[in-house]
């Protein structure tokens, strides 16, 4: 298993990398995302943090600007987690709103009046410039959605089973108030120790991500 880790690793971590600011032209319309952080390595390279995809087609640039650009905690768990780090980090109780999700009509009710919507801007900035400075990824072109998830899944998988593939002592991903983010080094709760990427999936990977 950690073989294989290993060699995704590598593998990704010859692929194009995009910092921010990027183009999205450059990047396909459908596929995978492997973030990579700031001071966190495994298998003598950068360590994937992160996995992720989309569902809808044609959506994956949308799905990257919502994690890099769009100041909305509530359309990205990626910034949603990011922002828990931060405020727990700092004992701050504007957690406790952070973690409200104001999409539904009925909680936007509920709870706009009782947030500091200055405040909460200023903790989407800061989760902005966090993740602008210090997120760095790649991206697997693959069209179909069901290879997709799959695939994602297995990732996913095979980085948190891994022995060697642990976060450092300063990963700010260690103030989560998520157990599973700070026990998995991932910024993920979910599709974590399932079922791995095998060597077959690998090579499926590999082909999938070369069609153009």
């Amino acid at each position: 298993m950690q073989n294989n880790c290993n060699k995704i690793h590598k593998w990704a971590n010859k692929l194009k990398t995009f910092n921010f600011p990027f183009d999205d032209t450059d990047i396909p319309l459908n596929g995978l995302y492997i973030l990579f952080e700031k001071g966190e390595s495994a298998h003598g390279g950068n360590r994937i943090v992160r996995v992720g995809t989309h569902t809808g087609q044609n959506q994956l640039r949308s799905r990257l600007k919502q994690h890099f650009l769009a100041e909305n905690k509530d359309r990205s768990i990626f910034r949603k987690n990011i922002g828990r780090a931060i405020l727990n980090k700092k004992h701050d109780s504007f957690l406790e709103k952070w973690e409200w999700d104001l999409t539904p009509k009925i909680s936007k009710d509920k709870y706009s009046a009782l947030i500091d919507f200055n405040k909460q801007k200023a903790v989407e900035r800061e989760v902005s410039k966090y993740i602008q400075e210090n997120f760095s990824f790649v991206v697997l072109p693959i069209d179909d959605k069901n290879e997709r998830l799959s695939l994602e899944s297995k990732i996913i998988s095979i980085v948190s089973l891994c022995n060697e593939c642990k976060p450092s002592k300063n990963w700010l991903g260690l103030n989560s108030p998520k157990e599973k983010i700070r026990d998995g080094g991932l910024w993920l709760v979910n599709e974590l120790y399932k079922q791995p990427l095998s060597s077959e999936d690998f090579a499926k990977l590999k082909k999938l991500a070369t069609k153009k």
